[in-house]
């Protein structure tokens, strides 16, 4: 029911009181150090609002109105006051209303009953006050979060693809350093929930991290060497360089993530993959000239050049091929002469080959195997 015509008097006269609004904002200044660090005019403004506000609703409950409060807990997080120290110091001024409007209107003559009765549906109305303060609080802290994480994410796809080079301060707001050298971080996580999880592991080493073309990639403060990765996610990590050079950096790193396998590597470590990959139709020539006697559908050739990549793989040397292959050193230098009868690659232990003759042998080998 509406208030009776002394009560909303009382009431809309200690609104009005600037002595009342300077102990209200004292007692949440005090009692909310956070809060107490903003302007004591923007805390003199808030307070005002939800006075008159949670009056107006006491003497007429139809006029209710949620929506500065809402506003209210969005200032705060934008001005970056911890929730809990928001409500602090709004606890602490509705208390100190509360006990105001008792002492005045008792002095005004009004029944305790009325009174009592004031107070319980002041109390029902500022509870609901409150939790709309904290649903403003929570809508603005995500959309915030939101908003750096897209501000973050589109610079790191300027730096890393295309677009004009950020500038120092653009650079700053990211949290990444100008004259920094950062390591391009590539991974094959693209569903969000899983990049979530990766991204707060390498946050732990610095840096920005976002969603570039779907996969989780990111510049490292430091190489995260020993990062846990789970459910065999995949992470190409170059050496540091300046943000200048990170571009052909970026293409390198995520060519080498689509033919590594999965778990840590070093980008360097891929180097020789990376670059023959790099050449799909010279792969084709070197393949049809070295092995263009072989037929990909005989399963006794794709035996016979398997054993010739493992034996490149193993450093040519016979014996940990054959450890390798689970075969007695006899049947890989047996398979090796037959390839050897059969292509003219030239494999035989020991032969003292030039260093980019293996290198064209296992291109072909690997390349041939590959293909269908």
């Amino acid at each position: 029911m509406p208030a009776s015509p002394l009560l909303r008097q009382v009431l809309d006269a200690m609104a009005a009181d600037d002595t009342v609004v300077d102990e209200l904002v004292k007692a949440a200044r005090n009692q909310s150090p956070e809060v107490a660090r903003l302007p004591e005019a923007e805390n003199r403004r808030h307070v005002r609002f939800l006075l008159s506000a949670a009056l107006r609703a006491t003497t007429n409950p139809d006029s209710a109105d949620y929506t500065t409060a809402e506003a209210l807990g969005a200032d705060r997080a934008a001005q970056g006051v911890p929730l809990t120290d928001l409500l602090r110091g709004v606890q602490a001024g509705r208390t100190l209303a509360a006990r105001f409007a008792v002492e005045r209107a008792r002095a005004a003559g009004l029944p305790d009953d009325v009174i009592l009765e004031t107070v319980l549906d002041a109390e029902r109305y500022t509870g609901a006050l409150e939790r709309h303060i904290v649903k403003g609080y929570h809508a603005a802290e995500l959309q915030l979060s939101r908003t750096v994480r897209d501000a973050r994410t589109q610079l790191l796809r300027t730096l890393l693809l295309d677009g004009h080079f950020p500038t120092p301060e653009e650079l700053r707001h990211a949290g990444l350093r100008p004259g920094g050298r950062y390591s391009c971080v590539v991974s094959d996580v693209s569903d969000p929930a899983r990049a979530r999880t990766l991204e707060q592991a390498l946050l732990a080493f610095g840096g920005v991290y976002g969603l570039v073309e779907g996969r989780l990639t990111g510049l490292a403060a430091r190489p995260p060497a020993g990062i846990a990765l789970a459910d065999g996610a995949l992470l190409v990590v170059a050496p540091p360089v300046a943000l200048t050079e990170l571009r052909e950096v970026h293409r390198l790193g995520t060519a080498a993530a689509r033919i590594a396998g999965p778990g840590y590597h070093d980008l360097t470590s891929l180097a020789g993959e990376v670059a023959l990959t790099a050449q799909p139709r010279l792969a084709d020539l070197l393949a049809d000239g070295l092995l263009g006697a072989l037929d990909r559908g005989n399963s006794f050739h794709r035996e016979l050049a398997a054993t010739a990549l493992a034996y490149l793989d193993h450093g040519q040397r016979l014996r940990p091929t054959a450890d390798a292959l689970h075969l007695h050193p006899n049947t890989v230098r047996y398979r090796l002469d037959r390839l050897a009868e059969l292509t003219p690659v030239a494999l035989a232990e020991n032969s003292g080959g030039r260093v980019l003759d293996a290198v064209r042998s296992w291109w072909a080998l690997h390349h041939w195997l590959e293909g269908r």
